[in-house]
């Protein structure tokens, strides 16, 4: 008896990571490296998919810096391009304390609140989020997938 085998398509996932310092300045930088790295896998800087993801990423960065802030220890930043969306991943390094609402539990803030704005953005701009525990502890991730418009080739060797 043969085993036949049924083709398979090649799945190529993209990763790039970055440690970055837990201040103000590391937030912005991670913001301009996601920018960077989207035009480095052919998205388009100024796409709706480029902006969505910078944005996320400006967000969840400023969040492990206000909120998950360990004096010496950095946050890290992850992005992942993988078949039909962009990953994106944020982990700091907090433990305790207030954990980021799961993504269907983010209210949005009333208009003379001062903050809880980001969340309710990354809900808007997210085709899917979730908050893991950091994997070694102690910590967490934020994890988000921007979904790529159909019907194009991500990643391919000529970008």
């Amino acid at each position: 008896m043969t085993a036949r085998l049924t083709p398979q398509t090649a799945v190529t996932v993209r990763v790039f990571a970055q440690r970055l310092s837990p201040t103000p300045r590391g937030a912005r930088l991670a913001r301009h490296l996601a920018l960077n790295q989207m035009h480095a896998w052919g998205i388009a800087h100024g796409s709706d998919t480029s902006d969505a993801v910078a944005l996320v990423v400006a967000e969840l960065a400023a969040n492990a810096v206000t909120h998950g802030r360990v004096p010496g220890r950095d946050f890290e930043l992850r992005l992942s391009l993988v078949t039909g969306s962009v990953r994106i991943e944020v982990t700091d390094t907090r433990t305790g304390g207030a954990c980021p609402p799961a993504p269907r539990a983010v209210r949005m803030p009333g208009p003379l609140e001062d903050d809880g704005r980001g969340l309710a953005l990354v809900a808007a701009l997210a085709d899917r989020w979730e908050v893991v525990d950091r994997e070694p502890p102690p910590g967490k991730t934020v994890r988000v997938e921007v979904d790529l418009p159909l019907g194009r080739h991500w990643g391919c060797a000529d970008h």
